[in-house]
């Protein structure tokens, strides 16, 4: 009730315009953005700096001239600063509304464990559908898991680690439902006469031009073999962002070398599952690595979150029906 008028004409696409400004600089890109006129962007802008003058003795924005982007003063700084926060604190309270509520679920996958969300959302898609449960499908990178699942974005992650083959408790700090452990192998397009061998050890690994990811679960693999500065010990060839890329180079013969990949990859590729080339084979890794690494691949949710929602909520529903199906023996599909 003690608020000022002033501040209560604020709107919220008042507060968006003043953002998006200060994220574009001047009106005219503002607009751009907001698929709007400039005249109007302007005239928001100039009811901000009225209503902000009469609150606190200071403009929000400074025009500096024609094309020149608008000078925020301190107060306008902080203003964007509020407003950004003010933006994320409500969009995560709706967002945990939805979810506490059971009406979206959102989950992430790489590209190769989205067929595997598919299968299972087949045994609980008109259970959930009937209940206008809306899925959300979104790709994440696994260098972005843990970020993803602890910020909530989003409710379940498809994926796999670098984890000791022995290891019985994968990531502890979530829960975790496993469905599948392999090993990697070495895709390469050398010729038998320049790698005649038939398994790989860590030494001769050493000497092999090698096709590695930039980031993710395969350079954990590398990087708790030879440590962080593996790239020193090991000749790269090329580093690759994504399994795609990786295999046009090699298929292209501007490199020649060896990929390191998931063996149900390698065997996918030298199936001819995955663009490939007829002279790719698949290399094994020998059993002299330390520690002993196994990918292992499963569905990841926040760390009892789960049970604090009955047995009919849309994730326990989810959850279930990936369990169901990783105990049904089926391969991982590719």
């Amino acid at each position: 009730m003690a608020c000022s008028p002033d501040l209560l004409d604020l709107t919220w696409d008042q507060m968006r315009t003043l953002i998006v400004v200060r994220e574009a600089g001047t009106a005219l890109a503002a607009a751009k953005v907001l698929g709007r006129e400039q005249s109007s962007v302007q005239k928001q802008l100039d009811i901000l700096n009225r209503n902000f003058q009469a609150l606190t003795g200071e403009l929000l924005v400074v025009k500096q001239g024609r094309g020149r982007d608008f000078l925020f003063t301190p107060t306008g700084l902080e203003v964007v600063e509020r407003a950004r926060a003010t933006f994320a604190d409500w969009l995560q309270g709706i967002a945990d509304s939805r979810r506490r509520l059971g009406s979206t679920l959102t989950v992430g996958t790489t590209e190769f464990t989205l067929g595997f969300l598919g299968r299972v959302w087949e045994r609980v898609a008109p259970q959930l559908l009937e209940r206008e449960v809306e899925l959300k499908v979104v790709h994440v990178r696994t260098r972005d898991f843990w970020k993803r699942l602890d910020s909530n974005q989003v409710d379940l992650l498809c994926g796999g680690l670098a984890a000791e083959a022995a290891a019985e408790r994968v990531a502890p700090e979530y829960d975790f439902l496993e469905w599948h452990r392999e090993g990697l192998a070495l895709l390469t397009n050398l010729t038998v006469r320049e790698l005649a061998a038939r398994t790989v050890g860590v030494d001769r690994l050493r000497t092999l031009p090698l096709v590695i990811p930039s980031h993710g679960v395969i350079t954990d693999f590398v990087e708790r073999w030879y440590g962080p500065d593996f790239r020193s010990q090991l000749q790269i060839a090329a580093e690759i962002d994504d399994i795609y890329y990786g295999l046009a180079l090699l298929r292209s013969r501007m490199t020649y070398g060896c990929m390191l990949c998931a063996r149900s990859i390698g065997e996918a590729a030298v199936d001819g599952r995955l663009p490939t080339s007829e002279d790719f084979r698949l290399i094994d890794f020998a059993d002299d690595f330390d520690p002993m690494l196994q990918l292992i691949s499963g569905v990841f949710a926040r760390k009892g979150e789960r049970e604090t929602y009955d047995a009919s909520h849309p994730l326990n529903v989810l959850w279930d029906a990936f369990r169901d199906e990783a105990a049904s023996g089926r391969p991982l599909p590719l």
